[in-house]
C-alpha cells in the first residue's frame, strides 16, 4: 500500500510541472503568406479579429475581405463585369445586372470598386479587380472536401463560384458565342479559369496594390 501511494506521488510531481507549463490554448502561428488587417489598415495577429483585408506579402498586394452582414462587402452579392469609361479607355462590359442590397438598381464591379475606393476601406482608395493570376494564386487545396479552394481562415466568407478578374475582351466559344466577348473568371469551387460574358453575374475579390507607405510604417516587421 505504501509502495502505491509513494509511485502515485512520484508520478504526479512528473506531471504537474507539464501541466503548469501547458498552455491553456493553441498558440496560433503566422501564415507564411497571409496577415489580417483591420479597417484602419493595422496588422492584427492570427488569432485577432474582426479584420476587413488580408494583406498578400507573397504579392505585395492587399484583398478584400468578404463578409456575412449584408454591408457593401457582403460575400453573397453579385455583380456582372463593367468598368465605367476614363480618360484611357471607353466603357467596358455590361452594367447594373448583378443582385446586391446597396444599389438602388442592380450591381455591377464598378459600383463595388466606387463604394469601396469612397470608404479608403483599410485606409487604402484604389481598390480594383484583380489579374487572372493574381486571383489564382490564392487557390490551393481545400482543407476539406467540399470546401472552397482558398485559405478560409483568412478568407472564411468565400462561395463555391465564380469570381471576376479583370482580364476583359476574352473570346468566348460554345453556347456563349453569341456575346463574342467577355472577362475571365476564376472558380474557386473546381479551381478552373474560364472566360464569362459580362453579362452573367458573378462574385468579386477586390484587390489593392500595396503602398510604400504601408510598408515603411504600418507594415514594418510583418512583410516576410
Amino acid at each position: 500500500m505504501i509502495a502505491r501511494l509513494l509511485m502515485t506521488f512520484a508520478a504526479l510531481l512528473l506531471i504537474t510541472p507539464l501541466l503548469w507549463f501547458q498552455p491553456l490554448s493553441p498558440i496560433a502561428q503566422p501564415h507564411p503568406r497571409f496577415v489580417k488587417l483591420d479597417k484602419a489598415g493595422t496588422p492584427l495577429s492570427p488569432w485577432q479579429g474582426p479584420w476587413s483585408c488580408v494583406l498578400d506579402t507573397q504579392k505585395q498586394l492587399v484583398w478584400e475581405a468578404k463578409t456575412d452582414n449584408e454591408n457593401i462587402h457582403d460575400g453573397y452579392w453579385t455583380y456582372s463585369w463593367y468598368l465605367a469609361a476614363n480618360e484611357h479607355r471607353p466603357p467596358r462590359g455590361d452594367a447594373n445586372l448583378g443582385d446586391c442590397y446597396f444599389e438602388s438598381s442592380r450591381c455591377d464591379t464598378q459600383d463595388l470598386i466606387n463604394k469601396t475606393r469612397k470608404t479608403a476601406l483599410c485606409g487604402l482608395t484604389h481598390w480594383r479587380l484583380p489579374t487572372s493570376d493574381e486571383l489564382s494564386s490564392l487557390l490551393q487545396s481545400p482543407a476539406r472536401s467540399g470546401h472552397v479552394h482558398i485559405a478560409q481562415d483568412f478568407f472564411p466568407h468565400m462561395k463555391h463560384g465564380d469570381y471576376w478578374s479583370a482580364d476583359h475582351s476574352q473570346p468566348l466559344s460554345g453556347h456563349y458565342q453569341r456575346f463574342k466577348q467577355g472577362a475571365t473568371a476564376v472558380n474557386f469551387h473546381t479551381g478552373e479559369l474560364y472566360p464569362l460574358p459580362y453579362r452573367n453575374a458573378a462574385f468579386v475579390l477586390l484587390v489593392a496594390d500595396l503602398p510604400p507607405e504601408f510598408q515603411s510604417s504600418r507594415l514594418k516587421g510583418v512583410i516576410h
